[in-house]
């Protein structure tokens, strides 16, 4: 005979994919060919046109972003993005940016130098005469001069919302300096990440030593994750290291 953890579990799983089916069911292509390539997502009823650079990893849209984006959507009695400050790290194509200000944020949206030039096209083409603030898209390389360029003391983020910032790369201590430098006592944290290799899954366990963490998706078939975190009291020890 079944057992009841057995059927718990099938419904998990049904659950999920029922969940992933709905949020990559938010992206449409486009109906004809046009002069310019562009990826298609709906959000907060309206349409959204995103373009990719294909040449650079961070100028292409992966699944993490629709998963962050629909749980802002679908959750805004929970979590009221209006009026709140708030700052995307790696936020390369924009899309949470772009959706995070149709909800109200008003949002600093922030990447690598390299990638600047087709977010700032994909967050001015979508967000201009739709939003009550337009986003600030802005160079934030982790770990360097982000006490200079966010001073703690006027920069107060709301949220930090980060969408598969964490994969293969050797900056992983720049960006846990990163978080830990612009969170503060009432900041949250919201980081959808797909799991790929070990590094990735150790990182996990490297940042509950320095803030809580809540899973709030669990999508096995994305092998995508959402948590919610908000810091602990002290400042991660390795602040000095990764600044260097």
């Amino acid at each position: 005979m079944e057992t009841q953890q057995s059927k718990a579990k099938q419904a998990d799983a049904a659950a999920d994919a029922d969940l992933a089916k709905a949020i990559m069911a938010r992206r449409f292509h486009p109906s004809v060919i046009g002069p310019e390539a562009w990826e298609g997502y709906i959000f907060s009823d309206l349409e959204i046109r995103i373009k990719e650079s294909t040449d650079l990893y961070g100028a292409v849209l992966w699944p993490s972003a629709m998963v962050l984006c629909h749980f802002l959507e679908t959750n805004r009695d929970r979590y009221n993005l209006t009026d709140k400050n708030v700052i995307e790290l790696g936020a390369g194509t924009g899309l949470v940016t772009i959706v995070s200000s149709l909800l109200g944020a008003k949002v600093t949206s922030t990447d690598l130098p390299e990638v600047l030039g087709n977010l700032q096209y994909n967050v001015m083409c979508n967000t201009k005469g739709r939003c009550k603030y337009i986003p600030l898209v802005t160079e934030l390389t982790w770990g360097q001069q982000v006490e200079q360029r966010f001073p703690s003391a006027t920069h107060c983020f709301d949220y930090i919302l980060a969408a598969d910032v964490v994969y293969a790369h050797p900056y992983l201590d720049e960006l846990m300096y990163t978080f830990d430098h612009l969170c503060q006592d009432n900041t949250k944290i919201f980081w959808a990440m797909r799991f790929r290799l070990d590094p990735e899954n150790s990182f996990v366990d490297r940042f509950r030593q320095h803030f809580h963490l809540e899973e709030l998706y669990d999508l096995p078939s994305l092998s995508i994750k959402l948590y919610q975190a908000w810091r602990k009291d002290k400042k991660c020890t390795d602040q000095g290291e990764a600044a260097a």
